[in-house]
């Protein structure tokens, strides 16, 4: 775990108003200031703190480790920004396709959180890439389903059935849209 990552998950439980003894350590004051000012990702600082929050708090009951779950929505926003797609729809597919299982394997083998097909791995020349590793997960996932919007020209009703499998029917578009107006919304 890195001093980054500890510093973000304590600004996001203090964000979050949990109880948490604070030492008076200048340079944990530091690493807290930086860990929050990094922009990578997000517009600005304070962007990053209240959508952290707010979406650690809605993700806690599925995944109650406090350092999984930051590290998790940390990687579903750099991901999902990296390829143009908004952060709450990807939790959405995220959802309903494995509810926050990165282990997850459906019957037709499909793997991890966004439930990506291995095949991939091989098409792409990457037979070593670990799909039940979230970042990796993620990384393909959001780089499909952003190719299927451009694919059905930016119809995402369409590009959700796609990446499904399922363009006869819009049953799935619904389940994640449904996630979305539900769960995931923005604030």
């Amino acid at each position: 775990m890195t001093r980054r990552f500890l510093s973000v998950l304590i600004a996001v439980l203090f964000i979050s108003q949990a109880t948490v003894a604070w030492p008076a350590d200048e340079s944990l004051k530091l690493a807290l200031k930086q860990a929050i000012e990094d922009t990578s990702s997000f517009k600005d600082p304070v962007q990053a703190r209240v959508w952290l929050a707010d979406m650690s708090s809605r993700l806690k009951r599925k995944i109650p480790n406090p350092f999984y779950r930051l590290e998790l929505l940390r990687a579903v926003h750099t991901e999902s920004i990296r390829v143009g797609l908004q952060p709450e729809l990807v939790l959405s597919v995220i959802q309903v396709e494995s509810a926050f299982d990165r282990f997850a394997i459906s019957n037709y083998g499909a793997r991890g959180l966004m439930q990506v097909m291995p095949f991939w791995k091989k098409e792409i020349g990457h037979p070593r890439d670990n799909l039940f590793h979230p970042q990796t997960n993620l990384r393909y996932g959001c780089t499909i389903l952003k190719y299927y919007l451009g694919k059905e020209k930016g119809n995402l009703t369409r590009a959700l059935a796609r990446y499904n499998g399922s363009t006869k029917t819009n049953k799935y578009p619904r389940r994640v849209y449904a996630a979305l107006k539900h769960k995931w919304y923005k604030q």
